[in-house]
């Protein structure tokens, strides 16, 4: 294990978290007027439904698939009976299917994006590099699936997990969990993480606001009263 993988993989994390959390609640605190999605509904609407729900759909099952699969301590699966490589299969399959859904939306909201000349008059190259970024990180996602298949034994999803949860746990040996992973893996890896990196610089920002929307369900009742 060299320096450069125990950077990558030991010391960036750490830095691509901070970097989210600080960089978000700076952007928050100091230029509220751009925490938003920029939506393009006004200026043309077509694909923009099945695109959106599609990409949303997609993006949001792998996130918390990923959250689940990787965080949740192997006990808790060997306590419920399920086997490395049953939760492999199962991840392999789920992963696909939301996989799919999202790359599906996404080119929609790509080429809606970049051939309707009102959008693309409006679309940043900040926004080009997010959706070409996000495009890439799945497409490697979706790759794995291929090279999974080839040893079903869960081996690679334990140390995938082990990974994880070491550095979430803030344990130094984190990095050795995956100094043997397919390189596939790794840019996968690398990717997600840098995503987290870039957040607080794009338009990612309104997912904050999306989790937060959950609080207006027990807000009292606004009253509006006529003169």
């Amino acid at each position: 294990m060299n320096t450069v993988h125990q950077f990558v993989f030991g010391i960036y994390p750490y830095i691509a978290l901070s970097i989210f959390l600080l960089g978000s609640l700076l952007r928050f605190e100091r230029e509220q007027y751009t925490w938003k999605s920029d939506s393009s509904q006004l200026l043309y609407r077509g694909n923009l439904r099945m695109g959106n729900i599609l990409f949303h759909v997609g993006i949001i099952g792998l996130f918390f698939g990923h959250l689940v699969g990787l965080l949740t301590p192997a006990v808790v699966w060997e306590a419920l009976g399920i086997s490395h490589s049953v939760k492999q299969a199962v991840a392999m399959a789920a992963g696909g299917v939301m996989g799919a859904l999202c790359l599906v939306g996404l080119l929609i909201l790509l080429h809606r994006r970049l051939t309707d000349p009102r959008i693309a008059a409006v679309t940043r190259t900040g926004d080009k590099f997010l959706l070409a970024w996000i495009l890439l990180t799945l497409l490697l996602g979706l790759s794995t699936i291929a090279v999974s298949a080839g040893h079903m034994d869960g081996g690679m999803m334990v140390q995938l997990m082990k990974w994880s949860q070491h550095i979430v746990t803030f344990r130094g040996d984190a990095a050795s969990y995956v100094a043997d992973a397919p390189a596939l893996f790794k840019a996968h890896l690398f990717m997600g993480m840098t995503l987290f990196l870039i957040f607080p610089f794009t338009r990612l920002v309104h997912v904050w606001s999306g989790f937060a929307s959950v609080a207006y369900l027990g807000r009292a009742w606004q009253l509006v009263r006529p003169r």
